[in-house]
């Protein structure tokens, strides 16, 4: 009973938290139509449509949606909660990707769309894979994502630390979503739980990665108050400008 509740809250939070990233490709998008729009009418130009996105921070975010998509049809019994919604927000993610290559167009921003590409096509060949052969592969499936997954929020924790510090350095948030944040936090809460009714045996890899998650929402969030009320970002916004 337990597992089934907090396997739906968690399924719930997590359509919520689709909402939070796709308001981030969405203010992309709305970012650079305004850009546009002012080339156009005045010749001005205005700040990135990606402006302070964190290439680091996103790329990360990939990885950790891919490998839990995975892990959830590594393990045994299939884990609906886990897959589709993280598959849908690493596609989400691919298409912000996208986004910060074409606007800024250097080879990092394309290697790192590229990567995350070919790594999307990967995971969904593995799923096909375990469909196919009933399960031929998820011992190893399993250990590789766990493994992935460890590595994943290592690199997740100093990715938001690279956030956090673009924030703190500008004195702005640029084109950050604050709603991404906020819904992710929530998913995230929900997934702690999800992760102690699974049982720590199946879901410390859940349990470690929504912590860490968490905690950098928390400073993100923090974040866009101070940029609203702090003297010193004030000034380093004044700065920069």
């Amino acid at each position: 009973m337990w597992y089934a509740l907090a396997g739906s809250l968690n399924s719930i939070f997590i359509l919520i938290s689709l909402y939070g990233i796709w308001s981030q490709v969405k203010m992309v998008w709305d970012r650079k139509a305004a850009a546009r729009t002012a080339h156009e009418v005045n010749g001005n130009e205005s700040d990135k449509p990606t402006d302070l996105l964190s290439l680091n921070q996103f790329t990360v975010s990939f990885l950790a949606y891919c490998a839990f998509f995975v892990y959830g049809y590594s393990i045994q019994p299939f884990n609906h909660f886990i897959v589709w919604p993280r598959m849908i927000a690493a596609m989400l993610i691919l298409a912000l990707l996208w986004e910060i290559y074409r606007d800024r167009q250097t080879r990092l921003a394309f290697a790192s769309s590229m990567m995350a590409a070919v790594i999307m096509l990967l995971a969904l060949s593995g799923l096909m894979i375990s469909w196919i052969f009933g399960g031929t592969f998820i011992d190893e499936g399993r250990r590789a994502s766990q493994s992935l997954i460890v590595l994943v929020t290592l690199f997740l924790a100093q990715g938001y630390a690279h956030q956090i510090s673009l924030i703190w350095k500008s004195g702005k948030t640029g084109a950050i979503s604050l709603k991404m944040s906020q819904f992710i936090l929530a998913m995230d809460v929900t997934t702690i739980f999800f992760a102690f009714a699974m049982g720590l045996q199946t879901g410390w890899p859940l349990l470690f990665l929504a912590t860490v998650s968490a905690i950098t929402k928390l400073a993100i969030m923090y974040l866009f108050k101070w940029v609203e009320l702090s003297p010193l970002a004030f000034q380093r916004r004044s700065r920069i400008a």
